[in-house]
Parts: structure tokens; C-alpha cells; sequence
């Protein structure tokens, strides 16, 4: 727009000056018409500063639009000057916003997609930030490398909510955690920490560690990976049928390698389990080159597995097994998770086999083909292709785990609503009416103290010598005098937890008052009391063997002793 204003200026200033110069006789060229003209942008000109001729309607607007054009010229350029300070400015005041640290294409779709639910957003990029490069966005924006201290207090981690750490290579995310913490130390509030992870099995490994952590209740920190996250999306987007009475069972197949068809087995049968469907009611077959050995692992690894649904595991590859599928047999879903996409991508494309063995799609899961699943899942009137009858789905793997919810629902999140949900399982009715509701109507100070309760894990780790690792088909047992001892330590924890919240002691029960008869030293706990933190205890190996997880122990077990 002022562009266009200085262009007028100068084309009526130049006729306008010739008009003008004629007028008052004087003999002047085109070289000085051309310099009394550019004289009207600094609020001047020679010929004009006295007039014996009239000015002509061309001039008198020159030179009106010309001092303009160069006043906000001026103004533009000193915003250009001071947006980065600005920028700079706001992103190290800015509180309760969400940080996320990364120069990957994952990283500015997690920013957009915060920014889109609400939340304010500092971007974080090795990268340089253009002046206004963020602006159209409105993101706040800090260059530089989120290894250092310094840059990470730009981007006001003190007073952050959330901190993701989204690099494309995992030793440059736990750098820069590390740093995190060591900036985040002796703070009694503190964001969470959502570290990337570029590979699934270290993912697992590292969560196994950060359980078991001495410094687990300092601030929350966990490891998350795109694979569990889009496994989650795919059925909340796309639930199962359910079977009918005396019908056909749902039949599945996952054909692939890599990491993304275990973690969608494992994500199905917890789908499965979560609708309280039967095991006769799912079956899946698992095609692959090692997929005995591969369903062996995850057996071992997570033993609800074999009880929530019947798996069957064929080792060849999926060529050899589509001519012997007979129509009857269909299935309800086939899942193709190759390494080798654009040979999945061809496959799912020509192949007539693929289509008729299947009643409701194929899903193509992908990493990189996220613009071809647009293109055929666009939207009503943006389908480009054919989606074959819609049986056939392109599901793009990274933009599906790009959900910051999906995230937040962490390990730790995971526990808190399980040991929520065996609460209320336990109590029978009677638990209080605070507490006698689902997770999402739970209030925050109810979760925290759930969440609290994961984080005390690590206490009770220690305090009987053992560690949490990643289950291989046995689970560590607790002795009857080790599960006394943790109950102890979970009563103390959990009356340490209530005093810190207002409660106090009273022989009888006043949620209102915050009055509790448990609020008492273990050795005056009733029988009830008592019971109720063995369970919890008990409940915990049982939940970490859920995750994947067992305990681990490094020395001889203390036994109860007879006299």
C-alpha cells in the first residue's frame, strides 16, 4: 500500500514539477526536474520554497503523498529494527505458555497445533527467526541453541507450562532436557517436560529409568515417541465395529517391520480391553518376516496381550498370504507398516487381492507420504484421488502423533489414571463424592495427588533395593515383610500428600472440612487403612507389568523372620 503511494508521488511529482518549472521560465532539464522531485520525500524542494507561478493539482498532491510515503517508511523500518528486541522482550515475560524446542517439521506442527487449542507458544529454533516471519502465526520466537541456559530463560522456561523438546536427533533432545533440569532446580514449580524420542525401543528403555528416578517427584519429565501417539489417534478416530451376539468375531491383520505394527498390536489390544470386548471376539493375524519372534517379545514384554485377544503370527511375507484369504474369511482392517513405503504404497494401490480381502479398509500407515493422504482424505470437496469405495486409507503417522493432548497423556498421566480407576474399583461406592468421578471430571488437585503417587514409585524402589526395568517375561516378586514395609511407605507418602493439602485427622470422614480418620502414624492405622495401601502396593506391580515393566531386584529379598 505505501509502495503504491510512493510510486504515485513520484510520477505526479515529476509531471507536476515540469508543469511548475515551465510556468515560472526556468530553464531546467529532466535531470533536475528528476532531483526537485525526490526532493518532495524530505519535506523540500528548491524550486518551491518561493513560488511565482500558481502550482499545478499534480504537484500539490506530490507533495503530500511523498513526506507521507517516507514518514511511514520510517515507521516500518524502525518496527523492522526493534521486532527482533520485541520479540525477545515478550517471549522471556511470557508466562503459563507452552515452549517447544526443534528446527523439525514435527516441531512447527506441534506449535501450530498449541496455538490453535489456545495456548501461547515460544518457538525455539537454532535456526534464525526472521523479523516477521512469525508473525502471520502470532508465535513468539527465540533463535538460537536451546542447549544453552541462556536461550532457554529467553524463552521463559521458568514460567512455562510445558516444555517440548522436538530435535531429529535424540542425543541433542537429552542435551537439552539435561539443561532444562539444571535451570529448573529447587523451583517449586515447574513445567512439564515432553521429551522426543527417535527411536520406539530406547523410548521404552528411558522410561523404564525415569520411573525409577531419585528425582522423579522434582519436576515431570517423560519420553514420548510419534508411533505410540498415532497408534492411540488411529482408534480414536477410527473405532472397531462391535460384534453381534453370536456373530463373526473382528478379524485384523498388521503386516510390516519396523517399530509401528508392535506398538499397534499392543495399542489394539488395550482399544480391545477398554471396550470390555472378549477375547474370542478379536482375532489378529501378524504377517512378517519375524513376526514368531516378534510376537514372542511382545508376549513376554506385556502379558495382557494373550488374554485380551487371540493373535496368530505368520512368518512370510504379504504377497505369499493374499491368494489364500477366501472371501468369507475376510477381514474387518488390514494395517500395511512396511519400511519400504513406496513399495506399500504401490502395493495398496494395484493390488485387487488387497481390496477384496477386506470388509472395511486397507490402512496404509505412513511416515512420509503425509501429502498423499491429503490428497485422497482432503475433505468432502477436496478429494483429489479415489479412496477405492473408501477402503483404501492413507494414515500419515506423524501428523496423527502431532496432537499435544495425545502427549500430554504420558507415562506417568497413563499410572495416575489407572491407579484413579482402581480407586474406584476398591471403594465400591462408598468413595467420597470429590473422588467418585471419571479422570476428566476429576479436579486438578484430585490428579495431582494420583499423580503423586506414580512419582512415589521411585521411593519405594529404593527403599527394598530394587529398580524398574523393561519386562522380558518374569516379574519381580515382593516378599510379605517387603509388601509391609511399601504399604508404610505408601501411608506416609499419601498422609504427607493430604496434611500438605489442608487435611487433618478426625474419627470421622469431612471432605468439606478436609478430615480424614486414616490421617494417622502406621502403627494406629486400623486393619482397613492398612489393607487399603497393600492393594495400592500390589496394584502397582500389577500396573507395571501392564505398561510393559517389571522390578528388577539387585540384592537377596528381605524375608519376614521367625522366631
Amino acid at each position: 500500500m505505501f509502495g503504491i503511494a510512493g510510486i504515485v508521488a513520484l510520477i505526479l511529482g515529476l509531471i507536476g514539477m515540469r508543469k511548475f518549472l515551465a510556468a515560472e521560465r526556468a530553464e531546467r532539464d529532466w535531470f533536475d526536474t528528476f532531483y526537485y522531485t525526490f526532493q518532495l520525500y524530505v519535506l523540500g524542494s528548491d524550486p518551491l520554497q518561493d513560488p511565482q507561478a500558481p502550482l499545478p493539482w499534480e504537484l500539490q498532491y506530490a507533495r503530500f503523498l511523498a513526506p507521507l510515503f517516507t514518514l511511514a517508511t520510517l515507521v516500518d523500518t524502525i518496527r523492522l529494527l526493534l521486532a527482533g528486541e520485541l520479540r525477545k522482550l515478550r517471549s522471556r515475560t511470557a508466562r503459563r505458555h507452552a515452549v517447544v524446542c526443534g528446527d523439525t517439521p514435527f516441531a512447527k506442527a506441534l506449535a501450530e497445533q498449541l496455538f490453535a487449542t489456545g495456548e501461547r507458544v515460544v518457538v525455539v529454533r537454532s535456526a534464525p527467526i526472521r523479523a516477521f516471519e512469525l508473525r502471520h502465526r502470532r508465535f513468539l520466537g527465540v533463535s538460537g541453541d536451546p542447549r544453552s541456559s541462556e536461550v532457554l530463560r529467553a524463552a521463559g522456561l521458568r514460567r512455562a507450562r510445558y516444555l517440548y523438546i522436538c530435535g531429529d536427533d535424540d542425543q541433542f533432545n537429552h542435551a537439552v532436557s539435561v539443561t532444562a533440569g539444571t535451570e529448573l532446580q529447587l523451583r517449586r514449580s515447574s513445567p512439564w517436560i515432553y521429551v522426543q524420542l527417535n527411536r520406539q525401543q530406547t523410548c521404552h528403555l528411558l522410561q523404564a529409568r525415569r520411573l525409577g528416578a531419585a528425582g522423579s517427584n522434582r519436576f515431570r519429565l517423560d519420553y514420548f515417541h510419534v508411533d505410540d501417539a498415532a497408534a492411540r489417534t488411529l482408534y480414536r478416530l477410527n473405532p472397531l465395529r462391535s460384534p453381534e451376539p453370536g456373530g463373526p468375531p473382528v478379524r485384523l491383520l498388521i503386516s510390516g517391520d519396523g517399530s509401528f505394527p508392535r506398538v499397534l498390536l499392543v495399542e489394539t489390544a488395550r482399544y480391545w480391553r477398554s471396550r470390555g470386548g472378549r477375547r474370542d471376539q478379536l482375532q489378529i493375524d501378524v504377517i512378517g518376516t519375524d513376526a514368531g519372534r516378534t510376537l514372542a517379545t511382545l508376549l513376554a514384554r506385556f502379558p495382557f496381550l494373550d488374554s485380551v485377544c487371540r493373535v496368530r503370527a505368520h512368518n512370510e511375507l504379504l504377497d505369499t498370504w493374499l491368494p489364500r484369504i477366501t472371501r468369507p474369511a475376510r477381514y474387518d482392517r488390514i494395517y500395511l507398516c512396511h519400511r519400504d513405503e513406496e513399495r506399500m504404497l504401490d502395493l495398496a494401490l494395484e493390488s485387487t487381492e488387497l481390496w477384496l480381502a477386506v470388509s472395511d479398509a486397507v490402512f496404509v500407515c505412513t511416515y512420509r507420504a503425509t501429502a498423499l493422504a491429503d490428497a485422497f482424505h482432503g475433505g468432502e470437496h477436496n478429494d483429489l484421488l479415489d479412496e477405492v469405495g473408501r477402503k483404501l486409507r492413507v494414515y500419515p503417522i506423524t501428523t496423527r502423533a502431532c496432537d499435544a493432548h495425545l502427549i500430554a497423556e504420558d507415562l506417568t498421566e497413563r499410572l495416575a489414571m489407572r491407579f484413579h480407576q482402581r480407586y474406584l474399583q476398591t471403594t465400591h461406592g462408598n468413595a467420597s463424592p470429590t473422588s467418585a468421578v471419571a479422570w476428566s471430571q476429576l479436579s486438578e488437585s484430585m490428579r495431582n495427588a494420583n499423580r503423586a503417587q506414580v512419582q512415589g514409585i521411585a521411593a519405594k524402589m529404593q527403599a527394598i533395593g530394587c529398580v524398574i526395568a523393561v519386562r522380558n517375561g518374569e516379574d519381580g516378586l515382593i516378599t510379605e515383610r517387603e509388601l509391609e514395609q511399601l504399604a508404610e511407605l505408601e501411608h506416609g507418602r499419601w498422609c504427607a500428600e493430604r496434611e500438605g493439602r489442608g487435611w487433618r485427622h478426625d474419627t470421622r470422614r469431612d471432605d468439606r472440612r478436609r478430615r480424614h480418620p486414616d490421617l494417622v502414624a502406621w502403627q494406629d492405622l486400623p486393619e482397613p487403612g492398612r489393607e487399603k495401601a497393600r492393594d495400592a502396593v500390589r496394584y502397582m506391580t500389577e500396573m507395571l507389568a501392564d505398561e510393559g515393566f517389571t522390578i528388577v531386584r539387585l540384592h537377596e529379598p528381605i524375608r519376614a523372620t521367625t522366631g
